[in-house]
């Protein structure tokens, strides 16, 4: 597995909790970084105390978004506790934190600070909401899905605006900290010298607004909510059969016709408010009320048997019982049980990545709250 470790022998002193950051550094960890975690000597992360459900006394949540990584207990405000920290900052490739603006800078682990010694530090700030008149207010993922857009364009008319089932504002503000960081590591081996970065929870929501934030820009107008259809494709929703639900992507003309086909509709393909995508679109309320009443007529396995014969992406749509039942998912190689000190055999997911077809391994089982602090108690990486 080592051709899969990219950034084996980099180091990451992770200073941030709860969910972007440690989310990024997941990321880092699953691709060979030594990621040493620090908490508080209390509570620990946030996350620690999610639940339930928590297993081995620990969370679900705190276990989703930490593998890969080893964790010590570091009180700011101890003089041994600071010390130590700032010894091993100034041997680490890689800082990241997720503190209010201002906070690490009392302490001296703010950017500045740890650079001035240390240029070819990689320092990287996850903030709410970035440089402006808001710089200074907390950044949390659901306030931000609502101050962002996402929940204005997510649910349908009747539900109202409604929220995205994870946190994947966080997580994308994770996947962006992560792709700065190796960038900056990257122009590091070029250069010798770091970078400061700042990610803001708030600015990468926006950027993955996407079509849909774009097209507001080029119309003025927002097409709204509309449930698991989609604004610019038609059909491109999910549908009720006889028995459960099943979602249908139809991308192109061909596969419209294809779709007709497998329906025992071939006429649909040339009507002309449906030969076309933008056709399909202004006539979504016509078309969509046919395809249901046709796909009512029989079970969710036997149209997913025929669309998928003609060509057509379709799927099923799962509960988390049956993602979990997948065999493709279970042939995949990326659910993994690993070992874990009090949970015992505990499964996770592992990095979706693949590198010249070997997947990043589970190293380390998520840390248990301070477990490696006597490798870490004078201060030096081992």
């Amino acid at each position: 597995m080592a051709s899969a470790l990219l950034l084996e022998g980099v180091r990451v002193l992770d200073l941030s909790r709860v969910l972007a950051g440690p989310y990024c550094t997941m990321l880092l960890g699953d691709l060979g970084a030594d990621v040493v975690k620090v908490e508080s000597p209390g509570r620990g992360d946030d996350t620690r105390h999610w639940g339930p459900p928590f297993v081995g006394g620990e969370s679900a949540y705190f276990l989703s978004a930490n593998r890969n990584k080893r964790s010590i207990t570091a009180d700011f405000g101890n003089p041994e506790d600071l010390a130590r920290v700032r010894r091993l900052a100034a041997q680490a490739d890689v800082v990241i934190e997720n503190f209010r603006r201002g906070t690490l800078a009392k302490f001296g682990l703010d950017a500045a600070s740890l650079r001035r010694d240390h240029p070819r530090l990689v320092y990287a700030s996850i903030t709410g909401f970035g440089p402006g008149p808001d710089a200074d207010l907390p950044g949390y993922d659901f306030l931000v899905q609502a101050r962002g857009g996402v929940m204005g364009i997510t649910g349908d008319a009747e539900s109202g605006p409604r929220k995205v089932g994870v946190a994947v504002a966080d997580i994308v503000c994770g996947l962006f900290a992560a792709q700065s960081i190796a960038a900056a590591l990257y122009r590091r081996e070029r250069t010798g010298v770091g970078a400061s970065l700042e990610i803001p929870l708030f600015e990468t929501q926006l950027a993955w607004l996407a079509n849909r934030g774009q097209e507001y820009l080029v119309t003025g107008q927002d097409s709204g909510r509309l449930g698991n259809a989609h604004p610019t494709i038609v059909p491109y929703q999910t549908f009720e059969t006889a028995d459960q639900p099943i979602a249908l992507a139809v991308g192109n003309d061909g596969q419209f016709r294809a779709l007709c086909e497998a329906l025992a509709q071939p006429a649909w393909a040339d009507d002309p408010r449906f030969a076309s995508n933008p056709a399909r679109v202004r006539h979504r309320d016509v078309l969509v009320p046919l395809l249901q009443a046709e796909f009512a007529r029989r079970p969710a396995a036997e149209w997913l048997a025929r669309i998928q014969a003609a060509g057509v992406p379709c799927g099923p749509v799962n509960a988390l019982a049956e993602v979990f039942a997948d065999p493709h998912l279970l042939a995949s190689g990326m659910l993994q049980s690993v070992p874990h000190p009090s949970a015992g055999d505990l499964r996770l997911l592992a990095s979706p990545l693949q590198v010249n077809g070997e997947r990043p391994p589970i190293r380390r089982p998520p840390p248990r709250h301070g477990e490696h602090a006597a490798e870490f108690e004078h201060g030096e990486w081992p």
